[in-house]
């Protein structure tokens, strides 16, 4: 893509019965592990004897980034490759790998499964996003799918340039999974991806084994309003990701680099912590964390 070499790894499992095709996704932020280790489990442990419809599972789709332990962008041209859907095949490199990703993976999905995490400099607690599309019928499959995956939290989200996004916007039922962060991806954190995606699958007729029950059901959010620095410096958080906290409450505090406090960091909506930067160096522009706006 724009003169650059990558790869891609990719599973392609055809079952031995009639049902549809689900595209999953793992990577699109190359430092995400526990979504790409999950991704790996699905392909590897998913018997195709007992598969009703076609698998497509691409555990790292973005190369680069992974290689080069890359937080958010994706190199070369250090961009939000999950900004770009459905791409431009004109474009730089990151919008030509989104265009490929879209074109040949995503838009031939009758339903799509993005998994992420916290990256390599967040923490966050498990939730899923969709995209609200205004036609009844998809938003209704895009919630049941994401409810099905049964992570603690469900954003109904309207930004544009995702991977769920553009597929929302081509009509295929989507959801972005998102469970653990900072580089790690322990057993415990792993295993509830990959039971998140099994029910996924079940609901939408994939596999016949039982799900792992839900409980509790799924928290709806609003939306999910990010806070960024102002400032370089030093970040000093005073909550944890999964804390309920009321807009306007005091969340931490940004530093110079002399220790003194240049302001404190204030919660800009009511809701759970669902994300948190956890590493004392800030700079200008970046994200320090993002509240769940309740409904």
């Amino acid at each position: 893509f724009a003169g650059v070499s990558t790869h891609l790894p990719l599973f392609l499992l055809n079952g031995a019965h009639d049902g549809p095709t689900v595209v999953m996704t793992g990577g699109v932020h190359g430092a995400e592990y526990t979504s790409i280790e999950t991704a790996y489990r699905v392909a590897r442990d998913t018997d195709p004897r007992h598969l009703h419809g076609q698998l497509i599972i691409a555990p790292i789709a973005s190369m680069t980034a992974f290689r080069q332990r890359a937080i958010d962008l994706c190199p070369p041209d250090d961009k939000n490759l999950n900004r770009l859907f459905p791409g431009d095949p004109h474009g730089s490199f990151a919008q030509q790998l989104a265009h490929w990703l879209f074109q040949n993976l995503i838009r031939r999905a009758d339903a799509f499964i993005d998994l992420h995490g916290g990256d390599l400099n967040e923490a966050l607690v498990p939730f899923s996003i969709i995209r609200r599309s205004g036609t009844p019928d998809l938003d209704a499959k895009s919630l049941a799918l994401a409810q099905a995956f049964g992570l603690p939290y469900i954003v109904e989200s309207v930004v544009g340039g995702s991977t769920y996004a553009a597929a929302t916007e081509a009509g295929i039922p989507a959801v972005l999974a998102e469970v653990g962060g900072q580089g790690l991806w322990p057993a415990a954190h792993v295993q509830q991806m990959v039971e998140g995606v099994y029910r996924a699958l079940a609901h939408l007729e994939l596999v016949e084994q039982a799900a792992v029950p839900i409980a509790p059901p799924s928290q709806v959010l609003g939306e999910m309003v990010w806070l960024r620095s102002a400032r370089d410096g030093l970040f000093y958080p005073s909550v944890n990701v999964g804390d309920e906290v009321v807009e306007g409450q005091t969340l931490g505090r940004l530093a110079d680099y002399l220790g003194e406090t240049l302001e404190e960091v204030k919660a800009p909506a009511s809701g759970p912590v669902l994300f948190l930067v956890t590493t004392l160096a800030m700079n200008n522009g970046d994200p320090l964390l993002a509240v769940g706006r309740v409904r």
